[in-house]
């Protein structure tokens, strides 16, 4: 008999990655009115730089819908690593070397909204329970695939954080001892494996003159990859079978710890090589998986249309 009223406000929703800031622009039934991106550069880590550039992308997202300003009830923002939410501070992001950054008080110096800061891995997860291949589920794992690598967890239905927000860093857990220097100062963790400069390291090692190789350029890469492979190209195939295999292991474990519904591979590395991946990891995970948990859990490519970060960020709002 009732429901919210789309027209009555808009929210943004802004995923920030190492590579990217992503804004959309939602009406209130969640639906995007608009969109705008900016790039971030290897050198465009400073603090200053990244709040001013995601400030920018809000503004031009909100112009694009147009939408007075006063009609905005709040923005979510997604930023990579641990950030304490309640806080709005930035605790630890990696690939950045960031450390205690004030972030939503920067963020408020340009940006007259309410804001909400989370990290992907909760921002994704939410926007599956409420939205996607985890709607309707108790217990899921949602595994982000980026440059950064992490899994959102949701337990009994609800989003699970942790004692710190830190649940979820998946991505740092040992895959391959003494293995490859991940960013965050170990070694072998399962981002330096999976993740997008992981598959490149992956490629690199397999073939170092590679035309598939774009050594200034993730999204290239990946999109290289996974053109080739849909040709059967060789070095692409080996490349593709080696990442699902690495996955695969580091998914079984999550399949053996977690025993989830659903399992669902999503951000932009699972959007371009997921297709690819998908055969390969589904078969790894049920070679080494408890056969129990292995036969519950579904994996699946995230089924959204919208950038699932920034419908999760938009949702928090």
């Amino acid at each position: 008999l009732l429901a919210v009223a789309p027209s009555g406000g808009a929210l943004v929703g802004v995923d920030v990655a190492e590579t990217y800031v992503h804004a959309e622009v939602f009406d209130l039934g969640l639906d995007v009115l608009s969109r705008a991106e900016a790039e971030l550069r290897p050198g465009d880590r400073a603090p200053a730089t990244v709040v001013a550039r995601v400030a920018d992308t809000v503004r031009s997202a909100v112009e694009r819908a147009a939408v007075p300003p006063e009609r905005v009830l709040g923005v979510g923002v997604s930023m990579p690593g641990v950030v304490d939410r309640a806080g709005g501070v930035s605790v630890y992001a990696s690939n950045w070397d960031w450390h205690r950054v004030p972030l939503r008080e920067l963020l408020a110096e340009h940006l007259p909204y309410r804001l909400h800061l989370d990290n992907p891995l909760r921002a994704c997860t939410l926007a599956e329970l409420w939205f996607g291949a985890a709607r309707g589920r108790e217990d899921a794992v949602v595994v982000n695939l980026g440059t950064g690598v992490g899994a959102g967890l949701a337990l009994g239905g609800d989003l699970y954080r942790g004692t710190t927000n830190s649940a979820g860093e998946w991505g740092h857990t040992t895959l391959v001892p003494d293995g490859r220097r991940c960013h965050c100062g170990g070694r072998g963790c399962v981002e330096a494996y999976v993740g997008a400069p992981g598959i490149m390291r992956t490629l690199r090692d397999h073939a170092p003159h590679s035309p598939l190789l774009h050594p200034d350029d993730q999204t290239a890469t990946i999109a290289a990859l996974a053109a080739a492979h849909a040709t059967g190209d060789a070095t692409a195939t080996a490349v593709v079978d080696r990442t699902a295999q690495l996955l695969g292991t580091a998914v079984a474990d999550l399949v053996n710890l977690l025993d989830p519904e659903v399992v669902v591979l999503s951000s932009w590395v699972s959007a371009k090589l997921g297709p690819a991946l998908l055969p390969a990891l589904r078969a790894a995970v049920a070679g080494r998986a408890l056969p129990r948990p292995r036969a519950a859990a579904e994996i699946v490519l995230c089924p959204l249309r919208a950038n699932p970060v920034s419908l999760g960020a938009a949702a928090f709002a």
